[in-house]
């Protein structure tokens, strides 16, 4: 594997010039449109890169921008990947290696979930505090490569608390209602039955999602600091549970993006 990272990111590099960014985002379902508020210098397509996984959901564009956010430079995943996609879990989290290796100093994530706190509700945001992970398979099973991280990383703060309170400072100044709670990765691509939602609800859980997870164990594998947070576009209430499609989440989290898009940006701004 470290090869084939050394190999797509010299591919980058050669493309990129002399561009190092400072930050990496991944944007998730319906979030793209941060990539508006970029200064853009280069955008590579996924398909383009040697050994760089593509996105085969429609709604996810598959590009890499580079560019300057908030006066800072920064590469943007415009799509990501899914284990529910059949990738395997090296390969989900194979561009955050490559990110890491591309100069990135912090790791910014976004995504689309839905709410099992009651007091959370559709269409309003959370920073993720922590996680719980319920996917079948971790992205660090198998030989460990020292040069990469450690064989049994930390992960006691996923989560960066400076950059949690840093956000949840600018939602509030903002008048953004931005929560803080626990996410739950699982497999998907089904949404949950009213039993698993009890279930997520009942061990821990604010809001559920099928990506991120994967993303943040490699980046704290790799010493890079995490920030992450959540659209929440539809709600798994038990007791009230209504039928959701994805061109419904679509919508929702597209409604929501400027205001994440805000809190990104002014974040940003800070490092």
């Amino acid at each position: 594997m470290l090869d084939n990272i050394q190999t797509t990111t010299n591919y980058i590099k050669s493309r990129i010039g002399d561009f190092v960014p400072e930050a990496g985002i991944i944007l998730g379902t319906g979030l793209g449109g941060l990539v508006n508020e970029i200064e853009v210098e280069k955008q590579l397509m996924y398909s383009n890169i040697p050994d760089f996984p593509m996105s085969t959901l429609e709604f996810h564009s598959g590009k890499l921008i580079f560019g300057t956010l908030a006066g800072k430079k920064v590469v943007a995943m415009q799509g990501r990947l899914h284990y529910y996609e059949g990738y395997s879990m090296q390969q989900i989290t194979f561009p955050v290696r490559v990110l890491k290796m591309l100069g990135i100093k912090t790791l910014f994530v976004s995504n689309a979930s839905g709410s099992l706190n009651p007091a959370f509700k559709k269409g309003e945001l959370m920073v993720i505090d922590d996680h719980i992970n319920l996917q079948p398979l971790n992205p660090l099973v198998g030989r460990n490569n020292t040069e990469l991280g450690p064989r049994f990383p930390d992960m006691s703060e996923p989560y960066k608390k400076h950059l949690i309170e840093k956000a949840l400072q600018i939602a509030a100044a903002n008048n953004i209602t931005c929560h803080k709670g626990v996410y739950v990765a699982v497999t998907g691509p089904n949404l949950e039955t009213r039993a698993e939602y009890k279930y997520l609800r009942i061990i821990g859980g604010d809001a559920v999602g099928m990506s991120t997870v994967p993303e943040v164990i490699v980046a704290n594998h790799m010493g890079l600091p995490v920030f992450a947070i959540s659209v929440l576009t539809d709600e798994g209430f038990p007791e009230d549970l209504k039928p959701v499609s994805v061109e419904e989440i679509i919508a929702v989290a597209s409604q929501a993006e400027p205001k994440l898009t805000l809190i990104l940006k002014e974040l940003i701004a800070t490092l």
